[in-house]
């Protein structure tokens, strides 16, 4: 009787401890870093049309390829043509990383594009999950 006590003691301690560290984290814990890039107007937007829209094309392609890589949770552009045309949020370990991968998006390699770059915080949830998307586009 005792072996058996001791056995539902041990496996009741064993399932608090497991309680303890299975908790959900507070949401403030969660927190981390991904990048914010402002997309801007580049120095050299005197491409024809028909060369444009195939910038166009090639950066919309590139958003599409990061995006089903996991490294881009958020793109897309503003309703006015002024100076911010559209921003970028990357899910990327360094900053260094995101401007190699800046630099693989025809529009800003060509410099119709230029951008600017700051670290942004979250918690990792929603379109901010990390990893590659469930669901493609």
């Amino acid at each position: 009787m005792k072996r058996i006590a001791c056995l539902v003691l041990s496996v009741g301690i064993a399932s608090c401890v497991l309680a303890q560290t299975d908790k959900p984290k507070k949401m403030e814990e969660q927190i981390r870093q991904y990048w914010f890039v402002m997309l801007l107007k580049g120095p050299n937007r005197t491409q024809d049309s028909a060369t444009a829209a195939k910038i166009q094309e090639a950066h919309l392609a590139n958003i599409n390829r990061l995006y089903n890589e996991g490294k881009i949770k958020v793109a897309g552009p503003f309703g006015r043509n002024d100076k911010w045309l559209g921003i970028f949020i990357f899910d990327c370990p360094t900053k260094e990383e995101v401007e190699k991968l800046l630099q693989s998006d025809l529009a800003i390699s060509s410099g119709r594009l230029s951008y600017e770059i700051q670290a942004w915080y979250t918690a990792p949830t929603g379109s901010f999950t990390p990893g590659i998307p469930k669901e493609k586009y």
